[in-house]
């Protein structure tokens, strides 16, 4: 472990440290992070405003990184503006101190990193063939579709986070370390608290994508996954969980799931003080929206740590 520490730390002797514009903090780009479980990526560490090493600070791991901050350089010319909505509300002190780390994704395997992996593997041959032949037409996946979300998962708890703990100044147990993301992001951060609850103590999941696909009809996936809740959520005392969607564009077909999903919640002992699911009525499925409410699941899980 320490040789692959010390050749990360001459990978990145020569970083650019401000790769994309932001309104408060600055981004230290990570190019080309190495990972022994998945392809190479960017990561992007946003830090606040005074960030000293005389401060220790929580720690958010975001999915999506190439959409998180600048929205001139996002394919879409939208981005969710992590920079200044938590910036802002470090200042006011509506949030602990905390910094942010973006991992880009990986284009044409997003899918395949994202989708939960145990999910999957309860599905017949002939299940499995419908989502991948869903997945090529829509053009998510170049070939037969197989989750490697356990792999991206191990990337993050073991390479990442360690490696985010030994350059900054951070809280390294898991009441301050927080993980979120949208659709599919959404998916794998509730995915990453049930298979890692000692190391994430809450996650953000924005307009989750509970389909796995992009249908509501005949389609196995939504009630797999909440099977798979059941057995796996982790313990409320010491977790929390937020929830959201809108009713537009894809996050029409998410609100019959996210209802089955608050089931489970309930039924799991989880409550106000550590659960939110939260509805945008004419919200669709995109950056901006996401923009516009962050600052509710910022505040929901870094507001007052749990125990």
């Amino acid at each position: 472990m320490k040789k692959y520490f010390a050749l990360l730390l001459m990978t990145f002797t020569s970083i650019n440290a401000q790769e994309v514009k932001v309104t408060t903090g600055k981004v230290v780009r990570f190019a080309n992070f190495k990972s022994q479980f998945v392809d190479a990526r960017n990561v992007d560490v946003w830090l606040p405003d005074g960030y000293s090493e005389n401060n220790k600070y929580a720690v958010l791991y975001m999915h999506d990184g190439q959409m998180l901050f600048d929205p001139e350089t996002t394919w879409n010319k939208q981005a969710w503006q992590v920079d200044a909505i938590a910036g802002k509300l470090i200042a006011e002190k509506q949030i602990q101190k905390c910094i942010v780390v973006g991992i880009w994704n990986n284009d044409k395997k997003r899918h395949p990193e994202y989708f939960p992996q145990k999910v999957y593997a309860t599905f017949s041959v002939e299940q499995k063939k419908f989502i991948s032949d869903v997945l090529i037409k829509r053009k998510k996946i170049d070939s037969e579709f197989h989750p490697i979300s356990d792999n991206y998962l191990k990337f993050i708890v073991t390479e990442l986070k360690p490696y985010i703990d030994k350059t900054y100044s951070t809280f390294t147990s898991r009441k301050h370390t927080f993980i979120a993301g949208s659709s599919m992001g959404g998916l794998l951060s509730f995915y990453a608290i049930c298979e890692y609850p000692e190391v994430f103590g809450g996650a953000g999941c924005l307009s989750t994508h509970w389909t796995g696909i992009y249908q509501n009809n005949d389609n196995p996936i939504p009630d797999s996954i909440i099977s798979y809740l059941k057995v796996h959520l982790p313990n409320p005392k010491s977790h929390k969980i937020y929830f959201d969607h809108g009713d537009r564009t894809l996050d029409s077909l998410y609100r019959p799931w996210q209802e089955k999903v608050d089931v489970v919640m309930k039924a799991k002992g989880f409550a106000s003080k550590n659960w939110s699911t939260q509805f945008f009525s004419g919200k669709d499925h995109s950056e901006q929206s996401w923009r516009e409410r962050l600052d509710i699941p910022l505040q929901f899980l870094l507001g007052k740590s749990l125990p």
